[in-house]
């Protein structure tokens, strides 16, 4: 095993903050049962976050961000793993308050491990990440309460993103009349390549006056929008349906009424893949690597180095990103 390795460390002090590559060891690691050598990991706006001095992610400094990893166990003392295995590590505290992801080598708790599935490659799963699990945990949380492809529409908001990408190619697999909605006109061609029957301009979701209830339009919804969006979803969601809400780009506060839900039954699901039990995690990544894959999974990502990340952060920030870029470490 390599002694010295690439990562992207980010630092700040009282004079200054700095983001780039450096040359550490595996004794700058933390402690945790289980060392991987990173083949892949991905970008998300949470470590677009990580990468400037005010986005108030990241709980100490110098620091390796990257909410996700896949690769290659080189060492384990936890039972459940060992050399050779392929691995996936998101969420919980992984580039945030733990070494993440944008480096050669990573080591990490035994518990917050997910043995690669069936079905899916090292790549395949950073395709996903954090935002394909997002995805898929909404879809199963609907599913749960009911939803059935033949109850009529689903809605997709912020349908370019990461989330709203991986949910409108995971429905439409599920074989789901998914109607998307993006504030980004150049992009319906690609939202109809995922699987979109339909696409909608951001702007019909965001009327003016919103109604306490409005035409009913959707069975479901999975809304990473919130704010006025979210608003406007649950008064048009058809009787029974539900909402998964996971996001907050379009703002975390929204004004609406009892009557949705008084009225009309409908559901309103809180969706957290940080913090998802692992059972339930772990079923889901299988779930990911067979019904729920999509046909043509690469057509969501694009790929980049290492070296590349800076340009990369910055632009998710600036909502410039499409569907999923996947970081090839190694």
């Amino acid at each position: 095993m390599t002694e010295k390795f690439m990562a992207f460390i980010v630092n700040k002090t009282e004079e200054s903050f700095s983001a780039g590559m450096r040359e550490i060891s595996l004794d700058d690691l933390p402690e945790g049962e289980v060392t991987i050598q990173v083949a892949y990991s991905s970008v998300n706006y949470k470590d677009g976050l990580a990468s400037i001095p005010n986005g108030k992610i990241v709980r100490f400094y110098p620091f390796i961000p990257g909410i996700d990893l896949a690769g290659t166990v080189v060492s384990s003392t936890d039972h459940r793993f060992k050399e050779g295995d392929e691995v996936i590590a998101t969420s919980y505290e992984l580039g945030v308050s733990h070494f993440g992801g944008f480096s050669q080598f990573a080591r990490v708790p035994g518990d917050w491990v997910v043995p690669l599935p069936k079905g899916l490659t090292l790549k395949e799963a950073m395709i996903y990440g954090t935002a394909g699990f997002t995805a898929a945990l909404s879809i199963q949380r609907m599913e749960e309460n009911g939803l059935k492809p033949e109850d009529g529409p689903v809605l997709v908001t912020g349908a370019t993103g990461g989330v709203g990408s991986m949910a409108v190619a995971m429905l439409s697999r599920l074989g789901y009349h998914v109607v998307a909605s993006t504030g980004k006109e150049s992009e319906h061609d690609y939202l109809r390549q995922l699987g979109a029957k339909e696409v909608l301009s951001r702007e019909e979701l965001s009327p003016e006056k919103i109604k306490p209830l409005d035409k009913q339009r959707w069975a479901g919804a999975i809304d990473p929008v919130g704010g006025n969006t979210l608003a406007y979803v649950l008064s048009t969601i058809k009787y029974g349906g539900s909402v998964a809400s996971c996001g907050l780009t379009g703002g975390g506060e929204f004004s609406t009424s009892v009557y949705p839900f008084i009225l009309r039954g409908i559901n309103l699901l809180g969706i957290d893949s940080v913090y998802c039990p692992m059972v339930t995690r772990a079923n889901l990544w299988n779930r990911m690597g067979s019904d729920l894959k999509p046909d043509d999974l690469d057509q969501a990502a694009n790929e980049i180095t290492l070296e590349e990340l800076p340009n990369i952060l910055a632009a998710i920030l600036k909502g410039q990103v499409r569907g999923r870029t996947v970081v090839k470490i190694n």
